[in-house]
């Protein structure tokens, strides 16, 4: 089965999210537990842990269905220590959240080498990182999601990816997300049957099927290998109609969270609506 949504908005509680994510016909939901733009947030009520923990479960969201994203401020490979503290305090409480929501997967972009060290050295340093915080926490499996490697940001290739897992101590709590725009601009080609296929067979052979937790459902404003990051609404942009047709009908998503990040929240419930149309009746 297919869990197809989008990343809503957590308004003044976390507790809105269930019900935001069930007035556009979601199947899968991902938000923000804080500010995404402010390093320290104040903590969660219990009451609106309590809220969203019955919200979800009366409206049947899972907590496999349901993918967190963590800080953009957040860079586990940071070359200064200072910042790197605090990336791995605010990843840390950002766990904790998970943790007090009842939830089991947190979605983070791995990190950045400011040209101030070198990749390998970074990567390893990410890896560090996320062991240190699942030391510290329990139950919540640290989801990499895939970057289109804009600036310095890694994690744009599944080789990149691969070896942070590597260096991962708790492979059970270690998982990857792919964001279907950042892969394009990367530069693997999902638009044809060809690349398609070749994508997945790369992702199989570096990092495992097994680890793949989730997706971010994004159409490319730019095209295949251009390295930046810019979303486009569902079959408007550069991945175009076919992509999207060719993966609502594969058995790799089915039972993960498939979550839309396209720019007009106004068109998510048509966005969601036209995805299941692509499914194939058998």
């Amino acid at each position: 089965m297919k869990y197809i949504g989008a990343h809503v908005s957590a308004g003044s509680s976390v507790a809105e999210t269930p019900l935001r994510a069930d007035e556009i016909g979601a199947k899968a939901f991902a938000l923000f537990t804080r500010n995404p733009s402010r390093w320290v947030a104040p903590a969660l009520k219990s009451a609106d842990i309590e809220l969203f923990k019955q919200r979800c479960h009366d409206l049947g969201y899972a907590p496999s269905v349901i993918l967190p994203h963590d800080s953009f401020l957040i860079n586990l490979g940071a070359p200064d220590p200072e910042k790197l503290q605090k990336s791995r305090d605010a990843f840390l409480d950002e766990m904790n959240r998970c943790m007090q929501l009842g939830l089991s997967m947190l979605n983070f972009h791995p990190g950045s080498h400011l040209n101030l060290m070198p990749e390998n050295e970074c990567l390893d340093l990410i890896a560090d990182s996320i062991n240190i915080t699942l030391d510290r926490t329990e139950g919540v499996k640290a989801v990499i999601e895939c970057t289109a490697g804009q600036g310095s940001n890694l994690g744009f290739s599944f080789a990149q990816i691969a070896r942070i897992i590597d260096g991962i101590k708790d492979k059970e709590r270690a998982g990857v997300c792919i964001d279907t725009c950042h892969a394009f601009a990367a530069g693997y080609d999902l638009s044809t049957p060809e690349g398609y296929a070749a994508t997945w067979e790369e992702f199989d052979r570096l990092i495992g099927a097994s680890y793949l937790c989730g997706m971010h459902l994004n159409d490319a404003k730019k095209g295949l290998g251009s390295r930046i990051d810019r979303h486009e609404q569902i079959g408007k942009g550069t991945l175009g109609e076919p992509f999207f047709k060719m993966l609502m009908n594969d058995p790799r998503i089915d039972g993960i969270p498939v979550i839309l990040e396209t720019p007009d929240d106004t068109l998510w419930k048509e966005e969601i609506a036209y995805l299941y149309s692509l499914i194939d009746k058998k």
